[in-house]
């Protein structure tokens, strides 16, 4: 009987204890609510923008600018509740209410972090997804604009095209990508070798800070307007608009993909690249994507290596250029595509049988990396052997490696003539490129997440005596959890 009593005092004590803590967590959860009515200038319209777990549209809302599948699962902790404001006053309110009633704020601009953090946290928190902030204004007789965070990549793009063939903005190849994120990370594209960072291109900025007051470049200082500028999204408050420079590009550009096999001699020719590619003029980007694939000789899996190539200029002008420097590649004409600049966005996005319209579809999944993903990036600032990229090729033979896809961006041109302390994106000079190792999977595998994971990692660990060290270094908006961890064993 004794032993009877033992039993029943503790289940009875925990069923009391976990009541108590549910009804205190509801009541938080009320006074949230409740607090986000009374200091929002309309609590009327606030109420039509909150997404509750309880609410039917929740999980269209949260999952609709979810990029990294990997994060679509139910063991993923979701937020307590969604707020997609269409007015800085909603901003202003849930950071208010937030830091009262101690709640933590992811902001989701495109929703492309590739660690999640941008709509996933471990405490109680709060999305601010910025979908409805996404306005794009172009000026352009003074070749300016003013873009809000919410605004994706090929939402800018369209608006420049619509207005010229000749104006760009220095920035990536995945559309879908929101601007916030990406602005705050530095944010390099197929322009940087001539124009820099998206970051080095922003003038002013609209930041609503941890007390909702809203402080253009003047109201924050220098100091924290040089932060925002590479330092990180979401660590110095929430930026809601950016004023970006244009930039000019020919109304023809020229690009081409030449594609070789082993068999075909590719690890010589990405030996040779990494001594080329860099020291081309500043109209150039040039990078290399590593694959697994059939052999067109005869179908059996081999490694691709695709040497791919933007220039800002004609094929008469780019070919001899080539042919001069890189003549092992073997380029001719019939390799080369002129284009406009915004057709380019699409050949590099691998979109390019769409028409410019699908620049606004912000729920197309890139092609450029698995549905779920995990990734990976390095510097490189001497030429690895052949031996070492032999090693590493021979990794996507791996069976995880079938959707794994390897990077080289060449760096060089005006990124080595900016000063690393311009912004806080400090990867300019003395760099010759940079790797993004990306492992891919269907949804429907998260069950084998960690298997695929161990393959990056140990791909990570093998290249760590051939890239930049102490420290090894790393692109911020390539999120990577791994880094600063122990407790990972591959």
């Amino acid at each position: 009987m004794k032993s009877a009593h033992f039993v029943v005092i503790p289940i009875f004590l925990f069923t009391a204890l976990f009541s108590l803590s549910w009804a205190t967590s509801a009541h938080k959860y009320e006074r949230f609510l409740q607090c986000l009515s009374l200091h929002s200038e309309d609590s009327s319209s606030i109420t039509k923008v909150i997404y509750t777990q309880n609410n039917s549209s929740y999980s269209s809302v949260l999952e609709i600018s979810m990029h990294n599948l990997r994060f679509s699962t139910p063991a993923n902790p979701k937020p307590w509740v969604i707020v997609t404001p269409f007015h800085a006053s909603h901003i202003q309110a849930t950071v208010y209410c937030s830091r009262k009633h101690r709640l933590q704020i992811r902001t989701r601009s495109g929703g492309h972090d590739f660690e999640g953090l941008s709509y996933v946290s471990k405490v109680t928190f709060v999305i601010i997804d910025l979908i409805n902030f996404q306005s794009v204004d172009i000026d352009e007789e003074n070749r300016v604009a003013w873009v809000q965070s919410g605004a994706t990549l090929g939402e800018l793009y369209y608006t420049i095209a619509k207005k010229s063939r000749t104006l760009a903005f220095p920035a990536g190849i995945c559309h879908t990508v929101g601007l916030g994120g990406y602005f705050s990370g530095g944010g390099y594209g197929l322009l940087f070798r001539k124009y820099g960072l998206a970051a080095d291109n922003i003038i002013d900025a609209q930041l609503i800070d941890v007390n909702g007051r809203i402080l253009d470049r003047k109201a924050m200082g220098e100091d924290l307007f040089w932060a925002i500028r590479g330092g990180g999204g979401g660590s110095f408050g929430i930026v809601v608009a950016w004023k970006i420079k244009l930039v000019t590009v020919p109304a023809t550009v020229t690009a081409f993909t030449v594609t070789k096999t082993l068999e075909q001699n590719a690890t010589k020719l990405i030996h040779r690249w990494q001594s080329i590619a860099h020291s081309l003029p500043d109209e150039t980007f040039f990078f290399l994507a590593l694959r697994s694939g059939n052999s067109s000789q005869d179908g059996k899996r081999t490694v691709l290596a695709s040497f791919i190539l933007l220039f800002l200029g004609g094929v008469d002008e780019l070919v001899p250029l080539i042919q001069e420097r890189f003549p092992e590649l073997g380029l001719v004409k019939e390799d080369c595509t002129e284009m406009s600049w915004i057709e380019s966005l699409l050949y590099f996005g691998q979109i390019q049988n769409k028409s410019l319209d699908v620049l606004l579809d912000r729920t197309l999944q890139s092609p450029l990396v698995g549905p779920a993903f995990k990734a990976k990036s390095d510097y490189v600032k001497e030429p690895i052997s052949e031996n070492a990229l032999e090693g590493l090729l021979n990794k996507l033979h791996d069976k995880e490696a079938e959707l794994a896809r390897i990077y080289f961006v060449a760096y060089g041109g005006i990124m080595d003539r900016i000063p690393e302390t311009a912004t806080p994106f400090a990867h300019r000079a003395g760099n010759l490129y940079k790797i993004l190792y990306t492992v891919g999977w269907q949804k429907e595998e998260n069950i084998n997440t960690q298997s695929y994971i161990r393959w990056i990692r140990r791909v990570y660990s093998y290249m760590g005596s051939f890239v930049s060290k102490s420290p090894r270094q790393a692109y911020v908006n390539y999120r990577d959890l791994d880094i600063g961890m122990n407790n990972n064993k591959a």
